[in-house]
């Protein structure tokens, strides 16, 4: 078991790494090329052969200033000096939401590290269960550190009532904490969205599952349908196209596009000599061609085949899918619309806010409505097997984790895991390192699998693909790391007592494992959040992108790009820090100063990156902060029932009594934030709406709106290119609730129709001609 002294060591490991990281962030540190494209400094000066985008010039190395890399922590002061209304319009309401979760940590174990250090780390220090306990169990291994936790109270004492004070203590706060940065978040939302500028999803929804209509096709079922049932507040629509061939083929173009680009430029400084190539794959092989005239022709022979995709697409009844984009005159409109049943059959005519044009995931619009619950079900399936199959290498760092077990089972390895420094980097520093390689390769194999579900939004995605790792993470970094360390690290315990002592004995080394979550906090947190800011990794990928893929200068400022922050990775890793400092705190408080020295840490550096690296991809409005209460709530009323059954391993049933009420409260405060606060991050207020529509018409009296949404969510493959079929709106049926349908049409012109009104259905029109009324389809 690790002592006092092992986690020094690995302290001092760790604080180095993270000083290392500093230092060369220091010497590489990124400053401003434009307003956009951030660069390394020994990237900046110099002369290069062709500009950027911005028309600097720059080559790759500089003469370095020694004096300004002895300053390496003055990015600091300048990462909180921006106020938070400016980092919100420099950066957007989800980066400054984001950049709060790790503000909420230090709010809430800022107090409760205090109050812990002041109260339990006493009263378990003087307790002496471990020395009575030694004497019984002659295999028991445990260290300095244990005794500060409660597993050095004995059963039944009347300390483990401090525990329980104190439990409720902390529950109170952080449920304080909770509501009050619920009720911060949701006056920030309103705020933005009130004073944001117009976009194309304040008037649009996204319609699925159009039912089928044998007399019209899908634009017009769609057109009819909105006109009859929103007569004052429609305006056009864009159907669904299945265009994804479509889009590979405009892919692999714009790569062999590219691909020209370079060899001209390259003929054009060197006229003398044709450049050429290989015609195999990648031109790895194959017989030597002239280059230009090689991807001259492939264009050409791809732009017939993406003219021909492209015909078939806009004319195949078949690639047009059974969902639109309907765009409405007004916010209030859209608002009515997409937060309202449309059909008295729940799974007809589906509407849900649309996502913003740039938030959209274009290849699973394409997916048939149907399919996405048969989707969902083998991705929950695929999710499960994931989980309970990395119990295996959960279990392989245990071991690490837990050198004490590994001598017994396996006494040859004695001399040399009592080495002092084998044991110190094994017990301090491979575990969480070889944990995080695990986890390294998981967020893209959960994205893929949320992908395949078929959310239609980025942000859906991400969501969806922090709650998958969030579960993960729970299932298998936490549960499985008590679990299977338990089982190692009592090993003859486990197999000689009988299956009624197994859970005293769990109970007694659930506080132990502290020592393996304080190496990870310490790997993954504190050495993990420098390798954030120096961001080693992008640095080398883009060295390696310039030195073998970027062919032009487009190229270049696309591999320059420091993307987004990586949600879906982030949020979760967030949580499992809220877990364990929730757990620890009345078990081992030990722990708290390590996860208070993350949140800080991170704040910082976050900060840091939102202003001066990151660039958001979209735009949600902190739509995701419900999520994050959740599993904030989950994991406080986890670390409750995990010290409800650690106190019944104490042989404490009185003051089990007295700890009951407890997860029911946390219950209730959650259901209460959920009526309280959830609306505002899942409807827009019809009030606000209007108050918007109200002011834009009062501001811009000659605004046209369908001329600003008309090309909003056509599909990227069609922008730029030919005309494609629009939904075209008679300014009679614009003006007039009653709409001519096909069907009235045929009905009309003596073909065989099914009736569908009476004769009131049948409405004589201000021009004379006979229009069919609402009850005259069945929608």
């Amino acid at each position: 078991m690790a002592t006092l002294s092992d986690i020094a060591v690995s302290a001092a490991i760790n604080c180095l790494s993270a000083v290392l990281f500093l230092v060369a962030f220091a010497i590489l540190r990124l400053q401003p090329l434009n307003d956009r494209v951030y660069f390394p400094k020994w990237y900046l000066k110099g002369i290069r052969d062709s500009p950027t985008s911005s028309g600097t010039y720059v080559k790759k190395f500089v003469n370095l200033d020694a004096k300004m890399y002895l300053k390496f922590l003055n990015w600091m002061p300048a990462a909180l000096r921006m106020p938070e209304p400016e980092l919100i319009e420099h950066a957007g309401l989800d980066s400054a939401v984001y950049i709060r979760i790790y503000l909420l940590g230090l709010k809430i174990f800022c107090p409760i590290t205090l109050l812990s250090f002041a109260v339990l780390v006493p009263v378990n220090y003087t307790g002496d269960h471990f020395e009575v306990m030694k004497t019984n169990m002659k295999d028991l291994t445990f260290s300095d550190i244990d005794k500060l936790s409660i597993s050095n109270i004995a059963p039944g004492s009347s300390r483990l009532y401090a525990h329980i004070v104190m439990a409720y203590v902390f529950t109170f706060w952080t449920c304080f904490a909770l509501y009050r940065e619920y009720m911060i978040v949701a006056k920030m939302r309103l705020h933005f969205i009130a004073n944001e500028r117009r976009r194309p999803d304040q008037f649009t929804v996204l319609v699925r599952n159009v039912p089928p209509d044998v007399d019209e096709s899908v634009s017009e079922h769609v057109e009819h349908f909105f006109c009859v049932n929103h007569p004052d507040h429609y305006l056009t629509h864009q159907v669904v196209y299945d265009a994804n061939t479509l889009a590979d083929m405009v892919v692999v173009k714009k790569s062999l596009q590219n691909w020209l680009t370079y060899y001209t430029n390259k003929y054009e400084r060197h006229p003398n000599k044709r450049p050429t190539t290989k015609a195999g794959f990648w031109g790895l092989w194959g017989k030597h061609v002239d280059a230009i005239d090689f991807y001259t022709e492939q264009i050409e022979t791809l732009s017939k085949e993406e003219e021909a995709e492209r015909e078939r697409v806009l004319n195949d009844p078949s690639c047009i899918m059974p969902a639109a984009f309907v765009s409405f005159r007004s916010r209030w409109g859209a608002a009515v619309c997409a937060q309202t049943d449309q059909s008295h059959n729940p799974t007809k005519w589906l509407t849900e806010w649309a996502p913003e044009p740039r938030d959209i995931y274009w290849d699973n619009l394409a997916i048939p409505y149907v399919e996405l619950n048969l989707r969902r079900l083998l991705m929950a399936v695929a999710l499960f097997g994931l989980t309970f199959c990395f119990m295996v290498p959960i279990a392989f760092v245990q071991t690490l984790a837990n050198l004490e077990g590994i001598q017994k089972v396996f006494p040859f390895l004695r001399p040399l895991i009592e080495m002092g420094s084998v044991k110190s980097v094994l017990q301090g520093y491979l575990p969480g390192i070889i944990l995080k390689i695990f986890l390294i390769l998981l967020p893209t194999i959960i994205m893929f699998m949320s992908k395949i579900e078929g959310f239609t939004a980025h942000s859906s995605l991400e969501t969806r693909s922090a709650g998958k790792y969030h579960l993960f993470l729970l299932v298998n970094v936490f549960l499985g790391s008590i679990i299977t360390g338990t089982a190692l690290q009592q090993l003859k315990e486990f197999m000689n007592q009988s299956p009624a002592e197994i859970p005293k004995t769990v109970g007694v080394s659930i506080p132990m494992k502290a020592t393996f979550f304080i190496t990870y906090v310490m790997v993954d947190g504190w050495s993990g959040v420098a390798a954030e800011i120096l961001r080693l990794v992008p640095l080398i990928v883009f060295h390696l992108k310039n030195a073998f893929l970027v062919k032009t200068e487009k190229d270049r400022e696309e591999a320059m790009d420091a993307g987004s922050l990586t949600w879906a990775v982030s949020e979760p890793r967030i949580q499992l820090y809220f877990l364990l400092g929730l757990l620890y705190s009345t078990v081992t408080p030990i722990l708290l100063p390590f996860i208070v020295i993350f949140f800080a840490f991170a704040f910082l550096v976050f900060r840091h990156q939102i202003i001066n690296v990151y660039d958001q991809k979209y735009e949600s409005s902190a739509a995701f902060w419900p999520d994050v209460h959740r599993q904030i709530i989950i994991g406080l009323m986890i670390s409750q029932f995990l010290f409800l059954g650690l106190l019944n391993t104490k042989k404490a049933t009185n003051a089990n009594y007295c700890l009951i009420p407890l997860p029911i409260l946390t219950f209730w405060f959650f259901r209460f934030c959920k009526g309280r606060f959830e609306a505002q991050f899942k409807r827009f207020p019809l009030e606000d709406a209007m108050k918007k529509d109200t002011l834009e018409r009062a501001t811009e009296p000659n605004l046209n709106i369908k001329l600003y949404l008309q090309d909003a969510y056509v599909h990227p493959v069609f922008k730029g290119s030919m005309e494609f079929e629009r939904p075209v709106v008679v300014d009679e049926e614009e003006n007039s609730p009653l709409v001519a349908t096909k069907r009235s049409i045929h009905h009309r012109e003596g073909k065989k129709v099914i009736q569908q009104g009476s004769s009131e259905d049948i409405t004589e029109t201000p021009k004379g001609g006979s229009v069919a009324g609402p009850s005259a389809r069945h929608w």
